[in-house]
């Protein structure tokens, strides 16, 4: 007994509407980290040099390759430091 073709075309749209999903979730993955493929594996050390990337560029992906800091990049720093008068 043969399959009628009007039961394969809402099979046909909800691939389609699986494929269109998974690109455009790709496509904002992508534009989010600067055109360059997901992070995968990240430790700590990556983490904390994707920190300082984000403090010097404003990028989390970000990278300079000037040799020198951009200026106001010594007040950006993480550790927060008090000081306390006593």
């Amino acid at each position: 007994m043969p399959i009628p073709f009007e039961t394969l075309i809402p099979y046909g749209i909800i691939v389609a509407m699986f494929g269109v999903t998974g690109a455009g979730l790709s496509k904002i993955r992508n534009m989010q980290n600067g055109g360059k493929r997901q992070r995968r594996g990240i430790d700590q050390w990556d983490k904390q040099m994707m920190d300082r990337d984000r403090r010097m560029t404003g990028w989390l992906r970000g990278q300079l390759d000037e040799p020198a800091a951009p200026a106001g990049y010594e007040l950006n720093n993480p550790w927060r430091v008090e000081k306390r008068f006593s």
